[in-house]
């Protein structure tokens, strides 16, 4: 028997009268609209699209993304830089309608946790949806954090501290950062998403900007020593050194994109949850890949892909490509000055804004799964007047900032390239299984329409298959230790030397396993299917309420 059935169109019983299909009954089905609480207590129909649209490209922090990750990608792949980030889009392009689709069709906050569990079992959702989310958000923060501290020294021209990874200064900001931005996200969804919108706008515009300006200079030929005429054969596969730098900077690229599915995780407080939150997602993706390409594009000529001064694979400033631009393009005039400063602003507020959004929704996702009894009860909390999550919230700020501490600890303070490549490990997982599920939702209603094929069959599975394409090879090339930033020595026999991004990877999996057979002995019910609601498709495109895992 089901038990206290949420409002969603999945959650739908069969109509009186002629079959409707899923799209009419999805039409005529429930959706936030108003300001009341949603089924798990948050604030419903406090986002619109504009908000909802901020949401997803914070998420991603171009800005932050670019200046901590591009510098990696250019080393693996050299000048098809721009190539790579064509090429990251299509899994996240497709990964988004995939996103899209599922929350059309159940707008549960838990999305890819939710709808694993719905489409392959407890366990499929709960490791690889629900755990594959909170470990990428976890393994994410470690480096928002740094890159906020750092860029806070910049900012204010203190660059030896700023520079200085290792400094004790930049982890103590980096932790304050993550408790300021704590409380904002604890205080209310609406506090936070004003605070996205202004920073979503600075951030387009600085990026527009910094490339305008050094096309400009390319142009007229004041670029410094160094610099590279745009060419055709950066957009070349066949320019690619091998197969491995291909994978491996598209490993990359993914991290760049990764984070719009903010915007789905999100959904029970958006206006319009079945569509608003989807159709953002998607537009996120869109609006990042013109940005990405017109800034690697502008800035890879700009700057050369030399390892000296501030050519892109220089290794002292490999991992933060942005902070050394802003005096080259802008000059040294006041004008120049002031925009410098507002570059280093632009990169600092990148990090704060996907600090908070990050922080938004792994709160979601764990309220989500305590309302299906997959959790403990506590993480469910929600605030009687913010309507936000409470125990959720600070519960994960706190592992975050332990997490950060560690890391910073074991690798002296170089965690940026270790920490970004083991968060897009379980980013992939998480994704790729909302494709397969999309999919498997819909396989009754494929053959329906060209539409139904396209969009909730095939782009969702080629999701899926790229994205653990990736993962697969990204596990298989990280075995060597060599290929990480940091190693270390196993202290106990066979005694072999790891890479950091494989140890990361390995001990975060291993934790999420051990927490989830914890759970099934503590908590069988949601193991053996018995979730608060369930959903199915029939041949006919009827979605139903069921009693038990739609299979």
């Amino acid at each position: 028997m089901v038990r206290n059935p949420y409002d969603s169109p999945l959650a739908l019983t069969r109509p009186q009268g002629d079959l409707m299909d899923a799209d009419t009954q999805l039409k005529h089905a429930p959706a936030t609209t108003g300001s009341a609480p949603s089924a798990r207590g948050l604030k419903g129909g406090a986002l619109g699209y504009m908000q909802s649209t901020a949401m997803g490209v914070a998420s991603t922090a171009p800005a932050y993304s670019l200046a901590a990750t591009l510098g990696f990608v250019v080393a693996v792949v050299g000048l098809q830089t721009p190539l790579i980030v064509l090429l990251a889009f299509v899994p996240m392009f497709f990964s988004s309608w995939a996103n899209k689709e599922m929350n059309y069709a159940d707008p549960d906050c838990g999305s890819s946790f939710i709808w694993a569990a719905r489409a392959f079992g407890p366990k499929t959702g709960w490791f690889a949806g629900g755990w594959g989310t909170i470990a990428a958000d976890l393994l994410g923060m470690a480096s928002y954090a740094q890159i906020a501290g750092q860029y806070v020294f910049l900012f204010l021209g203190l660059d030896a501290i700023g520079n200085n990874a290792t400094s004790p200064w930049v982890l103590t900001v980096g932790i304050l950062f993550l408790v300021v931005l704590t409380y904002m996200c604890y205080r209310g969804i609406q506090v936070s998403a004003r605070t996205q919108v202004v920073l979503v706008v600075i951030e387009v515009v600085m990026l527009v900007l910094l490339s305008v300006v050094a096309l400009i200079r390319l142009a007229v030929g004041s670029a410094p020593a160094g610099h590279l005429a745009i060419s055709w054969t950066w957009f070349d596969p066949f320019h690619l050194q091998s197969a491995s730098a291909f994978i491996a900077g598209m490993l990359l690229m993914v991290f760049v994109y990764w984070g719009w599915d903010t915007t789905v995780s999100v959904n029970e407080e958006t206006k319009d949850s079945r569509r608003i939150p989807g159709n953002a997602g998607v537009i996120s993706t869109l609006i990042l890949l013109v940005v990405y390409a017109l800034t690697t594009t502008s800035v890879q000529a700009f700057a050369g892909i030399g390892t000296k001064g501030i050519g892109l694979s220089n290794p002292n400033h490999e991992g933060d490509v942005l902070s050394v631009l802003g005096t080259a393009v802008f000059g040294n005039s006041v004008l120049g000055t002031i925009f410098t400063r507002l570059l280093l602003l632009m990169v600092l507020s990148s990090a704060v804004g996907t600090t908070q959004t990050t922080i938004l929704p792994n709160a979601r996702t764990t309220v989500s799964m305590a309302f299906h009894k997959a959790l403990p009860a506590i993480f469910g909390r929600i605030h009687p007047r913010y309507l936000t999550p409470t125990f959720s919230t600070i519960s994960f700020s706190v592992v975050s900032i332990i997490m950060y501490v560690i890391l910073n600890y074991v690798s002296g303070g170089d965690i940026i390239g270790d920490a970004v490549t083991g968060c897009t490990f379980f980013v992939a997982v998480y994704l790729g299984i909302t494709g397969f599920a999309c999919t498997w939702f819909y396989r009754r209603v494929l053959l329906r329409s060209v539409r139904d094929f396209l969009i909730r069959g095939l782009m969702p599975l080629l999701s899926g298959i790229m994205l653990f394409g990736l993962l697969g090879w990204s596990v298989y090339f990280y075995c060597n230790p060599g290929n990480s930033d940091t190693t270390w020595l196993m202290p106990f026999a066979p005694h072999w030397r790891i890479g950091g991004v494989l140890s990361i990877g390995i001990v975060t999996a291993l934790a999420g396993l051990a927490w989830m057979l914890t759970e099934t002995k503590i908590r069988p019910g949601f193991f053996r299917g018995e979730m608060e609601s369930q959903v199915a498709l029939t041949e006919d495109g009827e979605v139903i309420q069921v009693g038990g895992v739609p299979g």
